[in-house]
């Protein structure tokens, strides 16, 4: 474990260095970071292995670091500042996600109707192709210290995306798992996804928020945040692993309640304190979280994708643009989020992944070669997705115009 601690740590280095050579042709510095994963990752190099990547202490390092980065998202959630635009967040939020899982069902339930392909599969490439990995998103509002309509919207976006795509994915590999298999999975498992992490973090996030009110200098500010994240941390990955029938628990949805709850608890300038304190401890916990989204990604794929990564792909950008745009439209968004927030909302791999290995297991036993389908198709989207994904969600907020002083930099 030592040894792959020194070498986890050499890693954060290295993607740290690409990521900056890429900032240098105005690159988002999180695309470096994936390249890094895949490189250093078992289809490479090697150097980040499988028993590294599947070990005990690498999956809670990982899971801290979901919490933490949750952080970025919560502590935007100030209900003062959330209050006016709810009705419009929560209409752009149903339209770009099932927007995303209409567009997906049917490409595939017309394709799969020409080859003898059970229709349910087409459901469960919905359901995967619904949420939205927002950490490189994220990443670029972070690097580029990105403000304006699109950014506020994206954010709180996040949280309710990875919301909706947890019931409808477990809804519907329910009623799979129910088609063709002798096991189920019972329905009290489905509010249990959302309700666990949203009690969890708001209990531990009350408690920090009444530590955190007493204004300390930076340093106690930093330890004792890290206490606190650590803390809800520990109790999430105990009930995922040891309480829930499975661990697949959001993790970052956890933090993103901790945080909301604690930031809207103390003053907006203890917060700015606290974020000042915790921000380097931040950077480099997304570093190791894009470097765990890039390593399981096999660059080879891109050289096997085929017709149904394309259908994939092609189907859900579709499905988040033209959705983005008509909740844009009905809530009357601003120009800005009509034209530019589906483009942000395009990264996907970590949920995507996730989801693919839970479908994967459901039907190995009884329709292998459907789960290879599903395991084939997603695994190389991930990989072609992620890459471009990121290119064109900075391009969204370049075009948007929100892009701050570090663009301004990089293009002088």
């Amino acid at each position: 474990m030592f040894k792959e601690l020194i070498l986890l740590i050499l890693f954060v280095f290295i993607a740290t260095y690409i990521g900056k050579l890429v900032a240098k042709v105005k690159l988002p510095a999180i695309l470096g970071w994936l390249i890094t994963g895949m490189i250093i990752g078992p289809y490479a190099l090697g150097l980040m292995s499988n028993d590294m990547i599947n070990s005990s202490w690498f999956h809670i390092v990982i899971n801290v670091g979901e919490v933490a980065v949750g952080l970025l998202i919560g502590t935007e959630l100030i209900w003062e500042d959330l209050r006016s635009s709810g009705k419009q967040l929560l209409i752009l939020c149903f339209t770009e996600a099932f927007g995303a899982f209409i567009a997906v069902t049917l490409a595939f339930g017309i394709v799969f109707a020409f080859m003898d392909i059970p229709v349910y599969l087409a459901f469960v490439f919905g359901a995967i192709a619904l949420a939205t990995a927002p950490a490189p998103s994220l990443s670029i509002i972070n690097e580029y210290k990105a403000k304006g309509p699109v950014t506020k919207t994206l954010i709180p976006l996040a949280v309710l995306d990875d919301v909706i795509g947890l019931v409808v994915f477990f809804i519907v590999i329910g009623i799979v798992t129910n088609l063709v298999s002798s096991t189920s999975i019972p329905m009290y498992f489905i509010p249990l996804m959302i309700i666990i992490p949203v009690v969890l973090g708001s209990v531990t996030g009350f408690i920090a928020g009444k530590v955190l009110k007493k204004e300390t200098d930076k340093k106690s500010t930093a330890l004792i945040t890290i206490c606190c994240i650590l803390g809800t941390a520990a109790i999430g990955i105990y009930i995922n692993n040891h309480v829930l029938p499975s661990p697949v628990m959001n993790l970052m949805l956890v933090g993103v309640t901790f945080s909301a709850v604690f930031a809207n608890i103390i003053s907006k300038e203890r917060l700015d304190q606290v974020m000042d304190a915790i921000n380097p401890i931040l950077g480099i916990t997304m570093i190791i979280v894009i470097l765990n989204l890039g390593a399981p990604l096999d660059f080879h794929l891109i050289l096997g994708a085929g017709t149904f990564t394309a259908i994939y792909i092609i189907a859900r950008a579709i499905g988040k643009i033209g959705g983005s745009y008509f909740g844009a439209v009905v809530s009357k968004a601003p120009d800005t989020v009509k034209k530019y927030l589906g483009l942000t909302l395009l990264p996907h791999s970590g949920v995507s992944l996730i989801f693919t290995g839970i479908a994967v297991n459901t039907l190995i036993g009884s329709a292998p070669e459907y789960a290879q389908i599903i395991q084939g198709t997603i695994a190389a989207a991930a990989v072609i997705n992620e890459i471009f994904a990121v290119i064109i969600a900075k391009q969204g907020f370049k075009y948007a115009g929100e892009l701050g002083a570090n663009e301004i930099a990089c293009n002088s």
